[in-house]
């Protein structure tokens, strides 16, 4: 073995991507140590896919000053510039559920503050924006971005106003007219680990509400509010995205990106590996680790472990992937190219105690992989008569 690939995304809540590479790497020189190790960190959208990028590609963080989940309370946040040029945004660093501090209300966040660095970085020349859809505070259907791009949204006596999840429904009329002309000249990639549709039982509101704060009672207005979104969109804007697959991440951002801006919605992870040219840094690999924090039947919709395996296979390489947790129905991942899933987990214990010991275990689990792809590769001893 003279060439391993790391390519895990973060263990949420244990480990970031670039954490585990180091890990694996360690273990590795330990093991195998003239192996070449690529090490690329990676995010499929969520909370640090601007650092993952720049650590897999370089380039550098740009900071703003924009508006934060909360009208009228401005926060700094970032995104990344990539060496050719294509800056990143990540939803989450204007939007996202830790900036809400405490106060999570979905009727009320929203996304203005990501269309401002959306169009900071379309104004400063980058010609393609690649947009992070995850781990956000807001449900407004990208209301508040697209307000912030220049999109006009007038109430029933022609006052223009910014949308959030609780006004959708007093939108009498939409105006796409003023799109900036920056961000209308850009190519606009909106990256997705989930495909739910915008609303209905596995949309964004019934989905992922609760976690953003609604009860019940709120998730079916919010809900509601998504319905009459889409409903003015298509009649307004001239654009589909009720049952787009992927329109309700990040409260309907992508949905709203994709009609407001001409954005694409993509598999986060399909981003990510055209952006590092993966199957050119696959040339003359002998293996591939990869993992996230959970496997499961979920993983089928687009996460990092089945991206990974997708791409890897038609190239004949091997995909391990190392994992936190294996819930049931994982196994079609197998039919995907992934060649085996370990779990770290080594003790029965929940995890609010397994995280503190994830690195440790993770350790384990590389040394006790790398030590039996040692004994696989010796030859068998010869039998005596």
């Amino acid at each position: 073995m003279r060439k391993v690939v790391l390519i895990p995304d973060s263990f949420k809540g244990t480990m970031s991507s670039a954490e585990i590479c180091q890990v694996m790497a360690e273990a590795i020189g330990r093991h195998i140590p003239d192996a070449e190790v690529v090490s690329l960190p990676v995010a499929d959208g969520g909370e640090g896919s601007v650092d993952a990028f720049l650590a897999s590609v370089g380039g550098e963080r740009v900071l703003e000053r924009v508006t934060g989940p909360f009208a009228g309370e401005p926060i700094e946040a970032f995104y990344g510039r990539l060496p050719d040029g294509t800056a990143v945004i990540e939803m989450a660093a204007a939007a996202g559920l830790p900036l809400v501090d405490g106060r999570p209300d979905p009727l009320l966040t929203t996304t203005y503050g990501v269309g401002e660095l959306m169009l900071a970085a379309a104004r400063a020349g980058a010609r393609h924006l690649i947009v992070g859809a995850g781990g956000s505070a807001t449900n407004d259907l990208g209301c508040g971005a697209a307000a912030a791009l220049g999109v006009r949204f007038l109430d029933a006596d022609g006052e223009v106003f910014v949308p959030t999840g609780g006004s959708i429904d007093q939108v009498a009329r939409i105006d796409t007219s003023g799109l900036d002309p920056a961000v209308r000249e850009a190519t606009i990639t909106v990256m997705c680990d989930i495909d739910n549709p915008l609303h209905g039982e596995r949309g964004a509101a019934h989905v992922f509400g609760p976690q953003k704060g609604a009860d019940p009672e709120v998730v079916t207005e919010l809900d509601r509010q998504l319905v009459l979104g889409a409903e003015l969109i298509r009649r307004d804007v001239g654009v589909d995205i009720a049952d787009v697959p992927g329109a309700g991440a990040a409260g309907g951002l992508a949905g709203g990106l994709m009609a407001f801006a001409g954005a694409e919605l993509r598999q986060g992870i399909d981003v990510v590996l055209d952006a590092v040219d993966f199957e050119r840094i696959l040339a003359g690999a002998d293996l591939v680790f990869t993992g996230e924090g959970k496997i499961d039947s979920q993983s089928l919709s687009g996460k990092v472990v089945v991206g990974v395996g997708r791409r890897a296979e038609p190239l004949g390489v091997p995909v391990v992937a190392v994992v936190g947790d294996i819930a049931d129905g994982f196994e079609p991942v197998y039919d995907e190219g992934v060649t085996a899933v370990f779990s770290i987990n080594n003790l029965a214990i929940d995890f609010s105690r397994a995280k503190l010991r994830a690195r440790q275990d993770l350790t384990t689990t590389m040394d006790s992989i790398l030590r039996f792809a040692d004994v696989l590769g010796r030859p068998l001893p010869l039998a005596v008569d």
